[in-house]
Parts: C-alpha cells; sequence; structure tokens
C-alpha cells in the first residue's frame, strides 16, 4: 500500500473520531497512538497536513457538501462516508497537490474499505459533482466533443 493511502487511511480514523466521539486534536493524537500504530514519518506528515486542513475548514466543506447531498441531510450519512467526502473534498478543493482523479479514486476506495460496497458509486457521484462545479479545468470534454 502506498504511503499517501496510509496516511489518508489515518486522517480517516481522526476524522471519525473527532466526528463520532468529538473528540479534540489531543485527544485524537493520544487514541490513535494507542490503537494503531502511526504511519512512517513521511505518511505521518501528509495525514497530520490533511487532518489540519479539513478540520480547519469543515464548515466551509460540510456547507459544500450539503448543497451536494440531494435530499439527504448530512448528519444522515454514515460517519465514515461523511468523513470520507470531508477528507476529499479538503484535498480535491484546498490542497490541490494531487490531481483531482487521484482524489476521488482514492476516496472511493476508502469508502469501499471501511464501509460498505455501495459507498463507492455514491461517493464517486458526490465528488464528481463538486469536481464539476469547482473545477472546470479538470473535467474532460465529453467524449464526442473532439470528433465534429
Amino acid at each position: 500500500m502506498g504511503k499517501r493511502r496510509i496516511a489518508r487511511e489515518y486522517c480517516l480514523q481522526a476524522l471519525y473520531l473527532a466526528d463520532a466521539a468529538g473528540f479534540t486534536s489531543r485527544d485524537i493524537a493520544v487514541a490513535l497512538e494507542l490503537n494503531s500504530p502511526p504511519p512512517q514519518h513521511d505518511s505521518l506528515d501528509f495525514a497530520k497536513k490533511l487532518l489540519e486542513g479539513a478540520l480547519e475548514r469543515l464548515p466551509e466543506i460540510d456547507n459544500l457538501l450539503q448543497e451536494n447531498v440531494q435530499n439527504w441531510n448530512l448528519n444522515r450519512l454514515s460517519v465514515t462516508d461523511r468523513c470520507v467526502l470531508r477528507l476529499a473534498v479538503y484535498e480535491l478543493l484546498f490542497d490541490r497537490q494531487t490531481p483531482a482523479a487521484v482524489v476521488i479514486d482514492e476516496a472511493i476506495e476508502l469508502g469501499k474499505k471501511f464501509s460498505t460496497e455501495n459507498s463507492g458509486r455514491f461517493i464517486n457521484g458526490i465528488l464528481d459533482k463538486i469536481r464539476i462545479s469547482k473545477l472546470p479545468e479538470q473535467t474532460p470534454p465529453p467524449a464526442d466533443a473532439t470528433n465534429p
């Protein structure tokens, strides 16, 4: 498994603790160290960067997610799906070091691994909608647009 995937999994666990248990950053660090070994140094740095960024922009991220989750209240989503979406939206819109397609693919895989089989499709739909509306430069043209 790649270093960034490990970092994303670690960050997802931390976001889950913050959401489900109301843990503070210090509580999260202690709980994660007790229950799972931290990733290697460079992966840990990336995980911390994602976590701090997602938590800092949480109200903005949640507003955007709520706008794009049709006929659902964000709080009705599973905690895992909500946290995967939060992580991916942060990385997609605010970190911007990883291509959008890779961020979405990683989120789909996290959803499949830690939530349900249907989570991957759900996560893909929400993130793709956000990508199209917020990152039009990263949206490929329709297949027939190049053939007159």
